[in-house]
């Protein structure tokens, strides 16, 4: 409701227009002009405006379009009479927000019911601190509804609500073990915005692993200390022990199963594409102009020369327009020789860090998609408050692992400064004239920092309540063998 109260007023939140909501990817403007030139037997992505997913455009661009006596009329330029109208387009964006909160609730109680069921098998389930009112699910899913950054990205009408949910939905999937769902959710979300592809690992780590536990090797010890002290004609400890082998064993089937349907989805979101942009012979542009963009990239280094559409528009961050990231104001500086360079260097830096978090994190794939998230909206090319509404909204699914987490306090006070000096810099450097760029930069950098200091500070809670947990399994092991 209050989501439609807010909408409903489009002239006192004027949201859609600011740089902290709507992005080049996620503007809703733009999505109707590529819309409007669809309909005039344009391609789409002829203009500099649109450069999103032909699907989007062919789901959502209807909506952006009312028609008065046969004639096309655009949503957006309409006068405030449009208001109703507005309002039923908005119902789209509201219950996507409401489906990714239920998403959440669901594999809240999933993670929270293998957790306990981990701590029950190690014997020390008394270390679950959990809520008697309300579970992490339920927090979680609140966190997502009620966070400011959430109900402006549906208040601003910017396509982050539908991409978030197609990331949770893939989450939702893996951790239930709903393979053709997960698939689905990453197949939909890559599509969509490119970054997500990274979630493979910790997606395949949840169809492989299952959800979030202890670290295996807990399990394990618990399972030969077992089987040392019981007699050999005692099958008791040889059952715990391969209990305990069960569960550290990666189950290859649902990968192979994913890999399947990913493959399968692929094949059928690239057929839809054809269909919705065959008039205009846009699809193998866009991916001819993204394939070229990375053989300059890689190959010679030179400057780019053609016009990036979609998955090229994202990679080489032609436009730059003000945002809330930290690249649009480094790469309006930097001298046109190194662009090329520095280009490769931020991107690599997202996938110079998989691994090792994979590696360290395998056991927590849950967790590791929420740290990946977090690290992709600080560095992408055109982030915007719906990116971090997502992470913020999976941090209430790990509220017992960070109990402890240190400078909560300052985050959330970090975060609210960001949140409402944001605007005030941006009015004295575009409208007042009384700042420049760097008064907005500077937010953005301190933005930047604050989304550091919490993906360091989430991660090293996690690994304490590890060590915390390893140290309890030991206590316990002792004294039962004593």
């Amino acid at each position: 409701m209050l989501r439609l109260i807010l909408i409903y007023l489009p002239k006192t939140f004027n949201l859609a227009s600011r740089p902290e909501v709507s992005t080049p990817l996620v503007s809703l403007r733009r999505l109707a002009e590529g819309y409007w030139l669809k309909q005039s037997s344009i391609s789409p992505y002829a203009g500099s405006m649109y450069h999103g997913s032909p699907l989007l455009l062919s789901l959502l661009g209807p909506l952006t379009v009312k028609r008065i006596e046969g004639q096309p009329n655009h949503l957006l330029c309409s006068d405030a009479d449009d208001s109703l109208h507005i309002l039923g387009y908005s119902l789209v964006f509201v219950i996507a927000d409401i489906i990714s909160a239920l998403l959440i609730r669901a594999t809240g109680h999933t993670l929270q019911m293998a957790y306990r069921q981990s701590l029950n098998s190690l014997d020390i389930v008394d270390l679950l601190k959990s809520s008697d009112l309300l579970s992490s699910g339920d927090i979680a899913a609140l966190v997502y509804l009620w966070n400011p950054f959430t109900i402006a990205a549906c208040v601003g009408l910017s396509t982050s609500p539908v991409e978030n949910l197609v990331v949770i939905l893939a989450l939702h999937g893996a951790c239930k073990g709903l393979v053709p769902l997960a698939a689905f959710g990453w197949v939909m979300a890559t599509h969509l915005s490119l970054y997500p592809a990274i979630l493979i690992i910790p997606v395949i780590l949840l169809l492989g692993y299952g959800p979030d536990t202890p670290p295996r090797k807990l399990f394990l010890q618990k399972g030969y200390g077992k089987n040392g002290d019981s007699h050999p004609s005692d099958n008791c400890g040889q059952q715990e022990t391969s209990q305990s082998k069960a569960e550290v064993t990666f189950s290859w089937r649902p990968v192979i199963h994913f890999l399947f349907w990913s493959s399968l989805w692929s094949t059928y979101v690239l057929v839809l594409c054809i269909i919705s942009v065959k008039p205009h012979g846009s699809l193998w542009e866009m991916f001819q102009r993204c394939q070229l963009d990375i053989l300059s990239f890689i190959i010679s280094g030179s400057d780019l020369w053609i016009n990036e559409k979609t998955y090229g528009f994202i990679l080489t961050m032609e436009d730059m327009s003000p945002n809330i990231g930290v690249l649009w104001y480094f790469f309006a500086e930097v001298f046109d020789f190194f662009r090329s360079f520095f280009m490769i260097v931020f991107h690599l830096n997202i996938l110079f860090m998989i691994l090792p978090l994979a590696i360290r994190l395998k056991h927590r794939p849950c967790f590791l998609a929420f740290i990946y998230i977090a690290i992709s909206s600080m560095l992408k090319s055109y982030p915007s408050v719906g990116d971090s509404a997502l992470y913020l909204g999976l941090l209430g699914l790990f509220l017992d692992e960070l109990a402890d987490m240190k400078f909560s306090f300052f985050l959330l006070c970090g975060y609210i400064g960001v949140s409402l000096l944001s605007p005030v810099m941006h009015n004295l450097w575009i409208w007042r004239g009384t700042g420049n760029a760097n008064f907005y930069y500077a937010t953005g950098m301190a933005y930047a920092c604050l989304q550091i200091i919490l993906v360091v500070e989430s991660v090293s809670a996690v690994l304490n309540h590890d060590r915390k947990l390893r140290k309890l399994s030991v206590t316990k092991l002792r004294d039962g063998n004593s």
